[in-house]
């Protein structure tokens, strides 16, 4: 089953310093129809403007991951940590038993636009942990680049939950295939760019809800950014 969520059917919130589009239920929005999808409980594309940010503010329970699609982002939080990002740069932290963290768009000139990733760990009270990895584009050019994947798998970041994460900047007319297995659901992004899924089209910011599909054929009807999530069927 594909499912297209087009971007017209998503929730725009504006705050003047940040204008966010939810695709499940979040802050102002709410919608009990659309809470989550298995254990992707919240999937936000931030735009951040210049000289604006989140304040220090507490998350628990949570695994939170921030893909960098333009502009930079700076982090703090309790633990000590203090990063600052760009695109395709991916953030994650695991705030467990609890933490404090703000993010900055410093930049006195250029918006920062970011995809924040919350996912439900496999149970609450969790060792709380923060990292980075610095992708390059030559990391996810015309290629599935595995941003995230539970301890057990392959990616450099890792977090509690069974999940696997994918981006690719993929190129007008370029194709890649990927195999579903049975027992796994996959929630699809389209950034940047245009997309055929099995020959369903996505617009930029239109999503895709996958259940029992055996194989994905993604082409690029020009230069196409996007990402997806993979998880256990809920």
């Amino acid at each position: 089953m594909l499912k297209k969520i087009s971007k017209d059917a998503t929730h725009l919130s504006n705050l003047g310093w940040l204008e966010s589009r939810f695709y499940f239920s979040f802050a102002d929005y709410y919608n009990p129809k659309n809470m989550n999808f298995g254990v992707l409980r919240v999937l936000n594309d931030d735009v951040l403007h210049p000289d604006n940010g989140f304040d220090m503010h507490p998350h628990k329970d949570m695994e939170i991951i921030s893909y960098i699609v333009e502009g930079e982002i700076t982090h703090k939080d309790s633990m000590g940590n203090e990063r600052t990002l760009h695109r395709g740069e991916v953030q994650y932290m695991s705030a467990g038993t609890g933490v404090y963290h703000s993010e900055y768009n410093n930049s006195k000139e250029k918006d920062l636009r970011l995809l924040q990733i919350w996912i439900l760990p496999p149970k609450k009270g969790l060792e709380p942990i923060y990292g980075e990895e610095l992708y390059t584009h030559s990391d996810r050019e015309n290629k599935l680049l595995h941003i995230v994947s539970s301890k057990n798998g392959n990616a450099k970041v890792k977090i509690h939950q069974d999940v696997n994460c994918y981006v690719c900047e993929l190129d007008t007319g370029k194709s890649i295939n990927y195999l579903l297995d049975k027992n796994k659901q996959i929630y699809f992004v389209q950034i940047e760019g245009n997309s055929t899924i099995n020959d369903i089209t996505l617009s930029p910011s239109d999503a895709m809800e996958i259940i029992d599909e055996e194989c994905l054929n993604i082409v690029s009807l020009e230069k196409s950014h996007f990402l997806f999530i993979e998880m256990l069927k809920h």
